[in-house]
């Protein structure tokens, strides 16, 4: 080849690699319209798409890629959108947790579950073993750790005992309600704070069977816990009521979710088991928004739609403050 020809041919071979060397320098300096634009061709990452899947949608600021050009630095794994869209306390409260008193179990809650579902929730009504404090607390913490997002966590009655400890520390609860329930303080038991009122009616008709388990008279059921409740209704709860362990009332929590989360008490005036004086003490001493009811012990079955209002109204006020 003639020293003319090769000339040329090394002028079109710098000409051919400028060019990619241009296209391949241009890069970081695309604008960021651009890097979006090719942000959103690449599949997403398998966090994503199971954000997706389950209809958890992403901040914008979850994903930085598409808010700036694209940048060596940019190839570095970015942090996954579905443990950022899933922060326990983001967006409104749409999740309630009810734990049940003793002699019921969570069916008690039927009628409140059934209101609450209307207005929009995902309800949980906890099963309790009754068999101690610890037993129950992990019972509700299983179904809180299966909720997603902020929580309403309730207790009626022994339930507050367990919402007291199982609410403490917790990341997805956003506020407690009492509904004629025991809140102990630190250290403190049930049979601390009954001690605190007169004896109630409820009290002289519990026994203790021979496993140190104790059951309320079927016959005085009635009359000590659901007065306002319909006779055929409460024929009902006396033979399916569940006994609590005789050790339960005396052990006392370790932690105190009232001090560190806003609370709503229900305070049921007309209550034959656990006084409305100490009630009222309770919701006082943890400062709680407190809404008295004519109410029999029970209210979660006598006035299901006046205490589904209670916890409504908690959920909205703590949405509204967000």
């Amino acid at each position: 080849m003639s020293p003319k020809r090769l000339l040329c041919a090394a002028a079109l071979c710098l000409c051919f690699g400028g060019t990619g060397a241009f296209a391949q320098n241009a890069m970081p300096n695309a604008t960021p319209k651009a890097a979006s634009a090719a942000s959103a061709a690449v599949s997403p990452a398998p966090d994503e798409a199971s954000a997706a899947d389950s209809g958890t949608s992403a901040s914008p600021a979850a994903s930085p890629s598409a808010a700036a050009p694209a940048s060596p630095a940019a190839a570095s794994p970015a942090p996954s959108v579905k443990s950022a869209a899933a922060a326990p306390m983001a967006g409104p409260v749409r999740n309630i947790v009810l734990v049940h008193g003793a002699f019921v179990d969570g069916s008690s809650w039927n009628g409140v579950v059934a209101k609450l579902q209307q207005k929009g929730y995902r309800v949980s009504s906890v099963q309790n073993p009754l068999t101690s404090l610890a037993d129950d607390v992990a019972a509700t913490r299983r179904v809180l750790a299966r909720q997603e997002g902020p929580t309403i966590l309730v207790g009626h009655s022994w339930g507050g005992v367990v919402i007291t400890e199982a609410g403490a520390n917790a990341p997805n609860v956003a506020g407690l309600v009492y509904v004629a329930a025991i809140a102990p303080d630190l250290h403190e038991s049930t049979a601390d704070l009954l001690k605190r009122g007169a004896p109630m009616p409820s009290g002289q008709d519990i026994a203790k069977d021979a496993s140190d388990f104790l059951w309320l008279d079927r016959a005085k059921y009635r009359a000590d816990l659901a007065a306002d409740v319909p006779e055929n209704l409460t024929r009902v709860l006396a033979a399916a009521q569940v006994p609590i362990s005789a050790k339960a009332f005396g052990e006392v929590v370790s932690q105190v979710a009232w001090k560190e989360k806003p609370s709503w008490y229900v305070v049921t005036t007309k209550d034959r088991a656990v006084s409305p004086d100490v009630q009222r003490f309770m919701a006082e001493r943890m400062g709680a928004k407190v809404v008295p009811i004519a109410s029999s012990h029970l209210a979660p079955v006598s006035h299901a739609d006046a205490i589904a209002g209670v916890i409504d109204r908690a959920a909205r006020e703590w949405s509204r403050q967000q």
